[in-house]
């Protein structure tokens, strides 16, 4: 597998910021609307920071996407996409009180170490996580109180919500750095 050895030139899409992933114009996550209350402001942060990483994986291919960092990390665009659909996965395990689902990837670690440059893998790394995304959101839809407190060790709405933002924002800041090794590309 390839590693981020070569540098690539910066480069950006966007005409208005030129450190910016693309212009206000052209940002999907952008909106006039400001959400109204704390579910819809939680729900409309994950929401921005899910597309995020999505943009990040726009445009590569599988070598691309498996291409790790720097050793000794396994780390890669690919397997973020792999871990957050584990993760989602792991926090429907929150909530549940018993029957606990299995891991998607088996072994520890196996998110990251089975993300390898091939379009089957690719292509079943999003459907898994449109999959554990959707799963987890019906699930928390049934709890809109978010001083519930859900499964075995009693874990509120709030708390889980505000994990999960700060999740997918920790690691959309790893898949800035990762894909500006990749192609050079910068972004927000």
């Amino acid at each position: 597998m390839a590693r981020m050895s070569e540098q690539p030139a910066r480069w950006t899409q966007a005409t208005v910021y030129p450190d910016m992933w693309a212009d206000p114009d052209d940002d999907p996550r952008d909106s006039e609307a400001s959400p109204e209350g704390e579910l819809a402001t939680l729900l409309d942060f994950l929401s921005g920071y899910r597309l995020t990483l999505r943009m990040k994986c726009e445009g590569l291919d599988p070598e691309q996407l498996a291409r790790r960092s720097v050793p000794p990390s396994t780390m890669s665009l690919l397997g973020l996409l792999r871990h957050l659909a584990e993760v989602e996965r792991d926090w429907r395990n929150w909530i549940r009180e018993d029957d606990l689902l299995p891991q998607l990837y088996g072994e520890p670690d196996g998110d990251f170490h089975g993300a390898v440059a091939d379009q089957a893998v690719v292509d079943a790394a999003y459907a898994d996580l449109e999959r554990e995304q959707s799963a987890m959101d019906a699930e928390l839809a049934e709890h809109p109180d978010l001083g519930a407190r859900l499964g075995k060790d009693r874990t509120s709405v709030r708390e889980l919500m505000v994990h999960r933002i700060e999740e997918y924002a920790r690691h959309c800041g790893h898949a800035d750095l990762l894909r500006e090794c990749v192609d050079g590309r910068v972004g927000q």
